[in-house]
């Protein structure tokens, strides 16, 4: 890192001294549609005003500060202003109901809380009315309303607070106390299985996790503009945040996740981190575009893609010298071609894009390889302040099937269960106030079990398998992993979600998500008729066609691996009706208990 071992603390005032009035940030106006910087000099000021108006309202050393927002740039600002405080930093998902609030703000004991837009402060001011720890929201989004709450402030009147503060002294002591044993975030899990548990990520594991990243992404600079396009809350791009802005990068806060395609054609950003599902997305779209063309077209596509396959995954990731033949080739046949896919979906200027958060399939990992878009695919953990292996950035020496090399000085090891082990400096010290969960999740010599089965090749590459809590065994005694089951059939463009089913069963079903965004225009060119989304699934020309999608996407699968039936569902599985949880897994107990009916109707003797 360009400032080796800089506090968090003290990132945002070491950059301004460094960078001026040159843009840290930018955010979106959304009547103008135009990007907006925040400059080094006025984050630095920010974060110093709100450091100070938080300690003259009474945050202590220690303290516990919650963020409950979608991205905005002021979340940045208070993340920054809490760590100048002496406090730590607990995110919160936007999307959380009631109940999760109320949980983690009496868990963390969180007695100020940043909200973000109506809903936050909706769902804040809930909490609130029967909290014992919560005195103030902290509202950042002018247009809140704020209901005569009387324990409610907006952030522009603590900027204001913190100029009136006279406790300069104060917040310079706070940070000239800083250490590496600092708390910095508390991090709760979404929670699959059990209620959420306070992930502890200390000073010494971002310092850790920073410098193994400046290793292994050398290439990055601070010329390079990054989109912060996942939730702030997510250790994945919290962590990836603090690295760019340590190193310079420009960073585009994306406010709403669904905006993300739009807003990546306006600011086309060198760097992103994403999960797989949007390249799932794009993957669907660029394959949408290329049949929506006449069949000569097609052809011509197929030939340019096998090109590329050819040329980026045999040749130029081993760095060998490609064939003049095949070099001509992709030169002025292939890539013309790719660069016009890549601009069509901003990405013209993708130096590298890390990739991590979920199974991405490795049918899409090698196509965006092979027309020139360099996925970083990696894996990663809260409890391991993200990433634990990823590919290199240069696009070079990766393995389709993996998950990348494992990062300098981390130790990994495959437990004789299969399990992967983690030890070293970027592991948290554990969890928050819960002894019993820290002594479940660490073996007794220290080494943090992260619940995922995998194994390790001989150039130091991790694969997994499956989530060792989601394998299931069927009655015939097999063993199933269900994530890559729904990996594989969710990689056909008919598919939206997906759902294996069969623990303790006789054989393996699915219930599945149409992609009616593909499935209704494909029903219209065919002449299908139908009133509603319901009456469409139930179609036996509908039926037939998952019938050959599952087919032929599980064909080269072990017979007790093959999905014997499915049921079609109308509605997706979403947070709001517990299906998922804030990272988008599955929540199979819930799933399994909410479609017990279609579930039963699948295991009824023919």
């Amino acid at each position: 890192m360009e400032n080796k071992n800089v506090h968090l603390s003290h990132l945002v005032f070491t950059q301004a001294k460094k960078y001026g009035d040159r843009p840290a940030m930018y955010f979106r106006d959304d009547n103008t549609k135009t990007w907006l910087p925040i400059t080094w000099n006025e984050s630095a000021r920010q974060v110093r005003l709100i450091g100070k108006a938080l300690i003259s309202i009474d945050v202590k050393e220690g303290d516990r500060v919650g963020i409950f927002s979608q991205n905005m740039y002021e979340v940045i600002i208070a993340d920054f202003a809490n760590f100048a405080a002496k406090a730590a930093s607990v995110p919160l998902y936007a999307t959380s109901t009631a109940p999760q609030i109320e949980y983690i703000v009496n868990d963390a004991e969180i007695e100020y809380l940043f909200v973000g837009e109506q809903y936050q402060y909706d769902v804040a001011m809930e909490v609130q009315k029967t909290s014992k720890f919560i005195k103030k929201l902290i509202v950042i989004d002018p247009k809140v309303d704020l209901k005569g709450n009387k324990n409610a402030i907006r952030y522009s009147d603590l900027l204001l607070v913190g100029e009136k503060a006279n406790n300069d002294a104060e917040i310079d002591r706070r940070l000239a106390k800083t250490s590496e044993d600092d708390l910095m975030n508390i991090i709760y899990t979404s929670g699959t299985t059990g209620t959420p548990k306070g992930v502890m990520l200390h000073q010494s594991n971002f310092t850790e996790a920073i410098r193994i990243h400046e290793e292994r992404l050398a290439i990055t600079t601070d010329n390079d503009t990054s989109m912060a396009s996942l939730p702030l809350t997510h250790v994945f791009e919290r962590t990836w945040d603090y690295f760019c802005l340590g190193h310079g990068v420009r960073v585009y806060i994306n406010r709403s996740p669904a905006e993300i395609q739009t807003t990546i054609l306006e600011v086309r950003p060198t760097l992103m981190c994403a999960v797989p599902r949007y390249w799932e997305k794009v993957y669907a779209a660029i394959n949408a575009k290329i049949e929506s063309t006449p069949k000569l077209m097609q052809l011509f596509f197929k030939w340019a893609i096998s090109i590329g396959r050819k040329r980026n995954l045999n040749y130029k990731r081993f760095g060998k010298r490609t064939p003049p033949d095949l070099g001509t080739r992709y030169k002025f046949f292939a890539k013309p071609l790719f660069k016009m896919v890549h601009k069509a979906a901003g990405l013209e200027n993708c130096k590298y894009f890390p990739c991590a958060g979920a199974r991405l399939s490795d049918e899409i990992n090698e196509f965006m390889h092979a027309i020139g878009i360099n996925v970083c695919y990696g894996y990663g953990l809260t409890e391991s302040t993200a990433t634990v292996s990823c590919f290199f950035p240069e696009n070079r020496d990766y393995v389709i099937g993996s998950i990348g090399r494992i990062m300098p000085n981390l130790q990994v090891k495959i437990s004789e269960e299969g399990e992967i082990l983690l030890k070293g400096k970027t592991i948290t010290a554990g969890y928050y106030k819960r002894p019993d969960a820290n002594k479940e999740a660490f073996t007794s010599d220290g080494w943090f079990k992260t619940g995922d089965a995998g194994y390790i090749d001989m150039d130091n590459n991790l694969y997994i398998t499956d989530r060792i809590k989601d394998l299931f065994k069927t009655a015939g005694g097999k063993y199933i992993a269900p994530q890559l089951l729904e990996g594989i059939i969710c990689d056909d463009k008919f598919v939206e979600q997906a759902a294996a089913i069969g623990n303790e069963r006789k054989y393996v079903t699915m219930l599945i998500v149409p992609a009616f965004d593909i499935l209704e225009p494909y029903a219209k060119e065919k002449g299908i008729k139908y009133e509603s989304r319901a009456d469409l699934i139930q179609n036996p020309e509908i039926v037939a066609l998952y019938e050959d999608v599952i087919k032929n996407r599980t064909k080269e699968l072990a017979k007790y691996e093959q999905i014997k039936k499915f049921t079609l569902l109308v509605k997706p599985f979403t947070m709001e009706q517990g299906h998922l949880t804030n990272t988008l897994k599955l929540k199979r107990k819930v799933i399994n208990e909410l479609f017990s009916k279609e579930i039963a109707a699948m295991y009824t003797e023919d």
